[in-house]
This record gives C-alpha cells, structure tokens and sequence, in this order.
C-alpha cells in the first residue's frame, strides 16, 4: 500500500506562484482568480501601493469562482521570496512566520465561499509599521483551496494537494532607497572526455545573485572567458536569470558552456547589472583531460622511481678497504 503524505505549502505556492513579469495578468489557474478590486482580469493584476512608516492603506481584493460549483478558500497575506529552484516569484505558506507584508496586511475575512460562476470581494487593511524598513516589500493576498486533492509523486506515494492562487503586492515605503547587486561565489567545473577528441567537453559555471539593496532589481547578467594572455575565449549573455529579484533575496544560478577549453588556464567572470548598479565575480580555471593528467603522473612516478635507484646503485659503500662505490 503506498504511503500517504502530504505536498508541502511552501514547494506548492511556489509552483502556483511563479507568474511571468511580462505581459502582467491576474493570477488564475483555470478554476479561480484573484485580483485587485475593480478590474478585470489583466487590467490591474497586482496591487502597486505606496506609503510611508505608520501609515495604514485600505484596499479591497476579489475572488471569482469559475467552476459550476461553489469554493471555500482560506484567505491570508504572505511575504514574498525568490525561489532556490529558478528564482521565481513565490510566496510563504499560512505556516510560516511572517515579518512583512504578509504580517502588516490583514483580510476583513479568514475564510471565504464563492458561489458557482461568481465572485466575492474583500476589504483588508495594510499597517505599515513606524519602524519598517524604506525601499520595497513584496507580497500577496492568497486564495487557499480548503479541499485536500489527491496525487501521485514519484515511487507510486499518494500525495495530499491543496492548492493556491495569489495576488502580488508591491509595497513601496518612502525614504532613502538603495539599489545594490553583488555577484557571489562563482565557481567552474569541467566535463570533458577522457580521452581528448573522443566528445564534447562542456564546463559548468555557476553563480550567486545577492540583492544587497533594498529594492527590486531586474537583473541581466553576462558572461566573459579569458585564457592565457588574456585571450578572449567567451562572451555571451546569460539565460534564465529572473525578471524580478527581491530585496535581500540571493539565487543560485548556473550556465553551461559547450565546447569548453580541453587544455587552458584562465579566468571566468559573471558580470551583472541592472538600475544604476554593476557588479563582477570571477574564478580561475585550469582545464586538463583526465588522460593528460594520468600520464604525466605516470611519468612523474617513473621518473622519481628511476631516480631514486640511480643515487642507490651510486651511494658509497664502508668496506674493510675503506669507502668504495656500489658496482
């Protein structure tokens, strides 16, 4: 009998959460959306706010149920983050602590049903503390389906699925902001045949984006290979970065690099920008085939072995004659 488990919130909003940055749209799953009051779906998808510390913002967000049948949902703010995987946009589960938006911004109702083929709006009132941090804070009014689905993970295990849909919040709160990006802990690994001209040689460069500012970046990111000399041996932009990365927030990336050096010593920098900020980070490489390094420690030993035997055979023996050498 496989055993029952249940699909953790986190991993869960983060997969239901991760919405494109452009073009912006409400966020929906086929079966329910949320959205700012007073728009329809893809007009104002999300809740731009601004204030400052001590004010307090009331605004109202709308439920709709597209189903021919009626939903009940949990209805609570969560704090945002960039996600390990992709560095998409996600939200903490109700769980979880909560110390930003999703602690300043609280629903007139916990829980909610939506008749069939209709929709429900509800006021909340966002508090931002005296103390709270100038720049931007992300988050979101999230839609929680009570019901429990039932799935099927790997191994045959059934998996418990609630399921989830959440209207960002960009909260703006006036005072000094900071644009600041750093490029963190590169590193290269190799991947290269071990016998030279047999395949492909690829090399894995990876990398940490830091949001060391305390607002949301866009960031674009390249990459630079030099040799030995300073030979130029790759330029290129860089895939797969995200669109939005959060205050604070760091990501862990990774390029692959096809047709990599066999036999090289040089450098790789990632080089990121975004608004007003610029930043680099490098490592050195030393690329060798298996094969190259394996004969020449072969070589080294023989040679080292031969050595050794030479000054043996001519170490001066004690006789009774007196000091003589080994014939």
């Amino acid at each position: 009998m496989p055993r029952k488990l249940y699909a953790i919130l986190p991993f869960l909003l983060a997969a239901l959460l991760a919405l494109p940055a452009a073009p912006a749209r409400a966020a929906e799953n086929g079966e329910w959306a949320v959205y700012p009051e007073a728009s329809e779906p893809g007009g104002r998808p999300y809740f731009h706010l601004s204030a400052g510390p001590g004010a307090t913002l009331t605004d109202r967000v709308t439920v709709a149920n597209k189903t021919a049948a009626p939903l009940t949902f949990r209805l609570y703010a969560a704090d945002a983050y960039n996600t390990e995987r992709d560095g998409g946009f996600a939200v903490r589960s109700p769980d979880e602590p909560r110390r930003g938006v999703g602690a300043w911004a609280v629903p007139d109702r916990e829980r909610v049903t939506v008749p069939a083929h209709g929709e429900v709006t509800v006021p909340y009132t966002l508090t931002v503390p005296p103390d709270a941090e100038p720049g931007d804070h992300a988050g979101a009014l999230v839609a929680l389906d009570e019901r429990v689905e039932r799935a099927t993970a790997g191994g045959g295990a059934a998996v418990g699925v609630r399921r989830a849909v959440g209207a960002r919040i960009h909260l703006r709160v006036t005072g000094p902001t900071v644009p600041a990006l750093a490029v963190e802990d590169v590193t290269w690994s190799a991947d290269a045949p071990l016998v030279p001209g047999t395949g492909e040689s690829t090399a894995v460069i990876a990398y940490t984006l830091h949001n060391t500012g305390n607002v949301t970046l866009s960031p674009q990111a390249a990459l630079r290979a030099e040799g030995l000399f300073g030979r130029t041996l790759l330029t290129r932009e860089l895939r797969g970065v995200p669109s939005e990365l959060l205050p604070r927030q760091r990501i862990r990336l990774t390029a692959r690099w096809a047709g990599a050096p066999r036999l090289e010593w040089g450098e790789v920098t990632v080089t990121a920008t975004a608004r007003d900020v610029r930043a680099s980070g490098g490592a050195s490489f030393l690329a060798l085939p298996w094969l190259v390094v394996l004969v020449a420690a072969a070589v080294l030993m023989a040679a080292a072995g031969a050595l050794l035997r030479l000054r043996y055979v001519r170490r001066p023996a004690i006789g009774e004659n007196g000091p003589h050498e080994r014939s």
